[in-house]
């Protein structure tokens, strides 16, 4: 299935995303973990593309898209929304790993009637545990802007409690997919989907943080699954 590669104007910022599927089928936008880009969507998104317009966006700081003064969940909220609206989305469905599930979990709270369905893999929103050391930045070249780390670690060690607070108003039908054995809690997720009305949890054992790159099978099966209750069969 072929991926195209497309830059848009946002908010008077240059970004990239990769596209796959028929435009006038269901759109499904796709978010990445820090450090990684669109790109990694690239197998999953082959496969979602039979039956989903997939847009997988590099996030600001990340891949093609610009490197900006500012990185937090919240500026890269606003960037989704921005997203949407220039391609005239209206609603759809929303996935996110790691830090890009993080950024659905903060968009979904703010702007409900927007998503169809929510995924989010293998991560709870931020909560206070024992902070994170900062990393000084390494000395070879990387493919995102290394300011990000501090920035996003900084939110992580300092979350804001209205993140968990609202995950009540996350109304529409959610999945989250755990990991089983990843360095991310499992219980955390656990009380992430007794906290969202109607949220379904899915332990994917031994696949780790990196679900859908290290047991792409199960997650593809588990993830088409949940979409389709949503699709006129």
């Amino acid at each position: 299935m072929e991926i195209r590669v497309n830059q848009i104007e946002l908010n008077g910022l240059t970004f990239q995303y990769r596209e796959c599927g028929d435009v006038s089928a269901p759109p499904l936008v796709v978010l990445h973990a820090l450090g990684k880009s669109s790109e990694s969507w690239d197998q999953a998104a082959a496969a979602l593309g039979e039956s989903y317009r997939v847009l997988a966006l590099d996030q600001r700081g990340h891949g093609g898209s610009a490197r900006t003064n500012t990185y937090t969940f919240e500026s890269m909220r606003d960037d989704l929304l921005h997203f949407a609206d220039t391609l005239d989305l209206g609603r759809f469905s929303l996935m996110g790993h790691s830090m890009g599930g993080t950024v659905s979990y903060l968009f979904s709270q703010t702007f409900p009637s927007r998503i169809e369905r929510l995924i989010v893999e293998d991560t709870p929103p931020p909560f206070s545990d024992k902070p994170m050391e900062i990393p000084s930045r390494p000395s070879v070249p990387l493919p995102f802007d290394w300011q990000v780390v501090p920035s996003i670690l900084q939110q992580l060690n300092e979350p804001d409690p209205d993140w968990w607070a609202r995950l009540t108003d996350i109304m529409m039908p959610t999945l989250v997919i755990g990991g089983g054995s990843s360095h991310i809690p499992q219980n955390k997720l656990q009380e992430v989907s007794e906290l969202i009305p109607n949220c379904e949890l899915v332990t994917i054992e031994d696949a780790g943080h990196f679900v859908h790159e290290d047991d792409l099978p199960a997650f593809l099966s588990v993830v088409k699954r949940f979409l389709s209750k949503g699709q006129a069969l």
